[in-house]
């Protein structure tokens, strides 16, 4: 079958991989018709190359067809339409009994320390073939797939793999009290349905970005927005649009990449060219983020406010100011989203016809697998206004 591969730094290609097989009575296979290229593929794609592999099948954001199930599969059956999260957890573990699915003690990595396996991302995440491919094994199938009716489009349902869980958790972390202010740092996928969820839960919204496309896009649903390229000092323009104290909340949905940061950059490229046996202790074991979104945020929340980061990264020795953060009485939350746990919540809005979080009006490219390097090249660069880029593996 065909599937998107990592052979290097910014370098993907379509190659030709065996067809996966049910190892697992917990397994399924399904034959993926919709998968989305995230903003964390782009971690891969440039900067975390130590902890990949060349011929690692790549994605994590996948909707298709069941075509096979193991015997201990039963809530879903061949034919049956799905959409699968991106963390794989099995369902009754004590994280997972918890709601804490992206922590799964049954998939745990624990190798390196780490919470439960992803699709396509790593090995610090299980090193577990991911969606950018036309067929997909999907381990823990008793649990994780989430069964969709047949009918609306896939673009109605494929974010609930990630998009729409990530950011209802972002917005759910940040706590925006009742008719309160939140500013949302980075208008890309995630950035953009967290800013649309606060304002449909009744919060004012502030978005910032330098991408005019994102910027616009925004605009379309009510966000105020702040161009980074205009303003010297982003957090005194949040300060002056909520009466000098702030937002009540920040969301940084932008994480290691993030603008403004030349010397991070410098050193992350630099660690990202270097021999995996190299490279990768300096990855796990130093300051590698750029920090500046984050710093950002810090400052731009009002005193007592919180802070919900749900933008990736990656140091362990990352520089953070606790003097002004402790001084201030900032909460801070974060982490993988807990898919599962959202679903009851988004399911009636993708569902609805009136589409009140704007899931149809997201994706700004869909192309068939075979162009999926194209899609990360103008993805990464953010050109041709890309802001989600979907692959077709059936077209």
């Amino acid at each position: 079958m065909k599937a998107l591969t990592w052979q290097g730094p910014r370098d993907v290609r379509v190659t030709d991989v065996p067809e996966p097989r049910l190892e697992a009575a917990t397994d399924a296979i399904i034959a993926v018709t919709t998968t989305g290229i995230c903003g964390s593929d782009l971690h891969l794609y440039e900067l975390l190359g130590p902890f990949l592999e060349p011929g690692d099948v790549l994605g994590h954001e996948a909707m298709g067809i069941v075509q096979e199930t193991g015997s201990e599969v039963t809530h879903i059956k061949p034919g049956d339409r799905v959409v699968i999260p991106f963390n794989i957890s099995c369902g009754h573990c004590w994280m997972c009994r918890r709601g804490l699915y992206a922590q799964c003690e049954t998939t745990q990595v624990r190798e390196h320390g780490s919470g439960a396996a992803l699709f396509g991302y790593t090995k610090l995440y299980g090193s577990v073939p991911g969606g950018q491919a036309e067929l997909l094994r999907v381990p823990q199938a008793q649990f994780g797939p989430i069964k969709v009716p047949d009918g609306p489009p896939d673009e109605q349902f494929v974010y609930l793999s990630d998009v729409l869980p990530t950011a209802w958790q972002a917005v759910e972390y940040a706590a925006v009290p009742e008719g309160g202010s939140v500013v949302v740092f980075g208008l890309g996928p995630i950035g953009q349905m967290s800013a649309r969820i606060a304002a449909f839960k009744g919060a004012r919204v502030i978005g910032v970005d330098l991408e005019p496309d994102r910027l616009e896009m925004a605009l379309r649903y009510g966000i105020e927005v702040i161009d980074a390229r205009a303003h010297d000092d982003v957090p005194s323009a949040v300060r002056t649009m909520t009466e000098g104290r702030g937002a009540d909340s920040a969301i940084d949905a932008v994480g290691m990449e993030a603008h403004g940061s030349p010397g991070a950059e410098f050193l992350q490229k630099l660690v990202s060219a270097l021999p995996g046996a190299v490279a990768e202790p300096m990855m796990t074991k130093a300051g590698v983020d750029r920090l500046t979104v984050l710093h950002q945020c810090i400052d731009a929340v009002r005193r007592g406010g919180t802070i919900s980061v749900s933008g990736v990264y990656a140091g362990t020795a990352d520089p953070l100011p606790m003097l002004v953060m402790f001084d201030k009485g900032v909460r801070v939350s974060m982490g993988q989203a807990h898919v599962k746990r959202w679903i009851g919540d988004l399911m009636p809005l993708v569902r609805d016809e009136a589409d009140p979080l704007g899931v149809r009006d997201l994706a700004t490219h869909r192309l068939p697998l075979d162009e999926a390097p194209h899609g990360y090249d103008i993805f990464q660069r953010k050109e041709d206004g890309a802001v989600k880029v979907l692959l077709r593996p059936g077209d």
